[in-house]
């Protein structure tokens, strides 16, 4: 039973519907020192979000090198998107003892603040800002705007911290009520542009120029929730079957490998899947326990997404050096020249393993997450490890090993870990009534509707 931890899933999801619980999550580790190891991860990678934050807004930098080959000249930029993944690593800081309630409360607090006074386009916050000034820095030559999946990555955090401080003192409360406000203030169907879809930009300068309208699957599930369960700028229940779900054929050609068969298309026509951040970004607070409609069982789907990544690493049809049950997982990170999309396919395997590929996939694998944390944790400390956890990616075989960050990488790594630990963002976001609302809406079945 080496590297394996145990996990106690206890789900009851009877036949009948008035009869279903939500499932409880009980972690058990094989070992003190799996435990101390896991431990030791999920502190050093909460630590970006908290020594390692932007001092001003108190949000998350979009990305820190700790080399200096090449000086940052960036780091008051912050993300709006790896910063909601932020605001949830704060809550497991606390959960955890690594920091008090109260300061995690305070840094909160500075958060909003940034929020509520930060660039917003009808209610949408921008990718990038400038961390000092909160004015939009443009991420691309047309997207200097509003950009509704990053909001919503934001959104699904401010939710969680609504709901663990919605109960508290006199001080907790406004800081809930704050949040709200900022939730119902998002103008989801004003980014319909007029169709039944949701688009990804909006600029006050350009429009609609970027003409993303954004259909499944991939990562932005959250966003069509979200935009379904808000309470002052909701949509209809079509702007998701047909916007989302392109009126079903979002099931055609679905992606699988080896006897692993998926339920929806990844955007390739070749059936091959997507990188595994897509299982990760809409999950960090969305439970897919038992969450099925009728596209998906999206336990399933997330699971079997996983394990096609875990099997590719294992099978290395690239021949790359390193490959294995023990150190394995693609997905969008650094690379030898920049950012790249890692994925299972020959082409898209540059021999480039991410940690956070694994590390976030806990909750549906844990024994081969555990595996590969180990190896990296016990075998190659010195090269992948730093002040901030693992490092976003390396490669064996290009013998490259470079200590930086992001942002969006760090964070699904300590929020997947704590689900899988003690499932409690997934609790807390699908807590939120309006959530069960808008889930209902769409068609959706989870253990914590019957609630």
């Amino acid at each position: 039973m080496r590297f394996f931890s145990a996990v106690i899933l206890v789900s009851f999801l009877l036949a009948c519907s008035n009869a279903k619980k939500v499932p409880a999550t009980q972690t058990v580790f094989a070992s003190k020192e799996d435990e101390a190891i896991f431990t030791d991860v999920q502190r050093a990678t909460f630590q970006y979000f908290w020594d390692g934050a932007e001092p001003t807004s108190g949000l998350a930098r979009e990305r820190f090198h700790v080399d200096n080959i090449y000086p940052q000249n960036d780091k008051n930029v912050v993300t709006s998107g790896g910063g909601g993944f932020g605001v949830m690593a704060i809550l497991v800081g606390i959960e955890r003892g690594f920091i008090s309630r109260d300061e995690g409360r305070q840094r909160l607090e500075k958060i909003v603040q940034f929020l509520e006074t930060a660039d917003r386009f009808h209610g949408a916050w921008p990718h990038w800002w400038n961390g000092e000034t909160g004015k939009v820095k443009p991420f691309s030559r047309y997207d200097d705007g509003g950009d509704l999946v990053e909001t919503s990555f934001m959104i699904q955090g401010l939710l969680c911290v609504r709901q663990y401080f919605q109960n508290g003192s006199a001080t907790e409360k406004t800081l809930a009520t704050r949040i709200d406000k900022l939730w119902k203030e998002v103008e989801f169907d004003w980014y319909r542009n007029g169709k039944n879809a949701l688009y990804w930009h909006w600029s006050p300068n350009h429009a609609w120029r970027m003409n993303f309208a954004v259909d499944g699957y991939n990562e932005c599930l959250i966003m069509y929730v979200l935009a379904a369960a808000s309470p002052t700028h909701a949509v209809p229940a079509e702007v998701y079957h047909e916007g989302w779900a392109k009126n079903g054929k979002i099931n055609e050609l679905p992606a699988g490998f080896e006897d692993i068969k998926l339920s929806m298309n990844h955007h390739n026509k070749e059936g091959a899947a997507g990188p595994l951040f897509w299982a990760h970004y809409s999950y960090l607070g969305l439970d897919p326990r038992g969450l099925k409609d009728k596209y998906a069982d999206y336990w399933k789907h997330n699971t079997g997404h996983t394990l096609i990544h875990y099997r590719w690493c294992v099978n290395n049809l690239n021949g790359y050096k390193g490959y294995g049950p023990d150190s394995w997982g693609l997905t969008s990170s650094y690379s030898m020249k920049g950012y790249a999309g890692h994925a299972p396919t020959k082409d898209r395997d540059l021999g480039v393993i991410s940690p956070t590929a694994a590390l976030s996939s806990f909750p549906y694998t844990p024994k081969e997450s555990m595996a590969a944390m180990k190896n990296w944790y016990t075998n190659k400390k010195d090269k992948l490890f730093g002040v901030y956890g693992f490092y976003d990616a390396f490669s064996e075989t290009e013998n490259w090993y470079l200590p930086r960050y992001l942002a969006i990488d760090q964070g699904p790594a300590v929020v997947m870990m704590e689900n899988y630990r003690s499932g409690l963002l997934w609790n807390l976001f699908m807590s939120c009534p309006e959530i069960k609302d808008g889930l209902k809406k769409l068609g959706f079945e989870s253990p914590h509707l019957a609630k």
